[in-house]
Formats: C-alpha cells, structure tokens, sequence
C-alpha cells in the first residue's frame, strides 16, 4: 500500500514539473549567445614582423618559439650591432638556432 502512495506522488511530481516546463515561455538571452565567426583583417593574417623594428614584446607575440629571454636578446643584438641586414642574421643572436629560424622565417621580414 505504501509503495501505491509513493508511486502516486512521483507521478504527481513529474506531472507538474512537465507542464511547467512547457508552459514557461521561451526566453533568449542575447548576451549568452556568442559569434560564429571571428572576422580578423586579412592584412593581420599575413603580416610578418619587420626584426629591425619590432619591439621585444611585439617579438616575443609573434614569433614560435620566443620568450622573453629571446627577444630580449634580439633587440639588445639589434642595438649593439645596427640594424640586421637578413633574417639569417638573427642566427647570430644567442639562444636562436637554426630550429627556430625556420619555424619563424616566413613570419619575419628585413627592411
């Protein structure tokens, strides 16, 4: 008999929770929504970074492979020795071996 009783309340409870739930109206939250797409400037995709005018932070962002240590050191070379004349030349730079040149050499520029 007990088990008839508790039955009945489940029932009961789930009824009302179901005509709860359709008949709450639907709310959008428009600031839960995010975007679709992410538009980014076709120009700041292919921007590649100039080594003789960038700053250490701007190195550091942009380029695989280097921390602060390194660009750092990119731009005390740059400082002590004039402006670089190639991109091999940052292979001169302590801490920047051949790995990271090539990982970075489409992404730098010389002017």
């Amino acid at each position: 008999m007990r088990t008839g009783y508790f039955y009945s309340l489940v029932f009961a409870l789930l009824t009302s929770a179901s005509i709860a739930a359709v008949a709450a109206p639907a709310v959008l939250s428009e600031l839960g929504t995010a975007p679709t797409t992410l538009n980014i400037p076709v120009n700041a995709q292919t921007s590649k970074v100039d080594l003789n005018e960038a700053d250490a932070a701007t190195l550091q962002r942009e380029l695989s492979g280097i921390g602060q240590a390194k660009a750092n050191a990119i731009v005390a070379y740059r400082e002590s020795n004039g402006p670089f004349s190639s991109v091999d030349e940052l292979l001169e730079v302590k801490g920047i071996g051949k790995a990271i040149l090539d990982k970075n050499r489409e992404k730098v520029v010389v002017n």
